[in-house]
């Protein structure tokens, strides 16, 4: 072996190396929209009056667009609110999940979460949530990172599609979704006309201060916050079980 290939071999492998590393912590941007139009046309057809929903429909854009920042490291990750969108519409309040923190601990298996539900407010601890997760052969880049599709159910019946790369070895994602081979970019909840996609991916080191998580609300587990709401959510009909869908992410 000449010593000119023998370089050009030992270049290539430290190119090739170089490629492989795999990123285990900084912090990613999610944009989350939600179509404002399909959720009232299911308002519409299960309200009793459906005219007053279609008033309201004409005044609401289409989309709502909001940001949500999520830092990670290999013992733990968190998701809370981002910066301002000018195009979120904040219908009744914001309705639920419009601000929620989950932060996930790694070690010690358990999730903590600040949820406001309208005018409750909960402080979640719990187990991480175990999914059932069938992976796919479909692939997409996002954020020049190679994602591969999983699908799962909450809630027993309501499908998820995410989007995962290998490539952030850190098994975490939007809300409490995680258990995947690497970390998800791409969220979809069609039921709740909703998707979360990663826009950017920042390598810098979280500070110990981006994990914190204050205790705010009525201290519960997720399925005590489930039947608290189930109550007051009684009268509402069809509406209250798409509400309790999206306290379960």
């Amino acid at each position: 072996m000449t010593r000119k290939l023998l370089l050009t071999i030992t270049i290539l492998f430290f190119v090739l190396a170089a490629k492989a590393q795999f990123t285990s912590y900084g912090k990613i941007e999610f944009e989350r929209k939600v179509n404002i139009h399909r959720q009232m046309d299911d308002m519409a057809a299960e309200s009793d009056n459906a005219s007053w929903v279609e008033r309201f429909k004409s005044q609401a854009p289409k989309f709502s667009t909001s940001y949500f920042d999520l830092y990670f490291n290999t013992n733990k990750v968190i998701y809370k609110p981002g910066r301002e969108s000018d195009q979120q519409f904040k219908m009744f309040g914001g309705g639920p999940a419009a601000a929620n923190t989950v932060l996930t601990d790694f070690n010690s298996q358990k999730v903590m979460a600040n949820k406001q539900v309208y005018d409750q407010k909960f402080y979640i601890t719990d187990s991480m949530r175990v999914l059932k997760w069938k992976i796919t052969d479909e692939i997409r880049t996002i954020c020049n990172y190679k994602c591969r599709k999983a699908v799962s159910k909450i809630c027993d019946s309501v499908y998820v599609v995410a989007f995962y790369t290998e490539d952030i070895v850190v098994s975490g994602g939007p809300e409490m979704f995680s258990g995947l081979p690497g970390m998800i970019l791409e969220l979809a909840v069609p039921r709740l006309y909703t998707t979360w996609v990663a826009t950017k991916v920042e390598l810098t080191v979280p500070k110990e201060t981006d994990f914190e998580l204050a205790e705010k609300g009525k201290k519960a587990s997720q399925k005590e916050m489930v039947t608290v709401l189930q109550e007051s959510f009684k009268q509402w009909g069809k509406m209250a079980t798409r509400n309790i869908w999206w306290c379960a992410l």
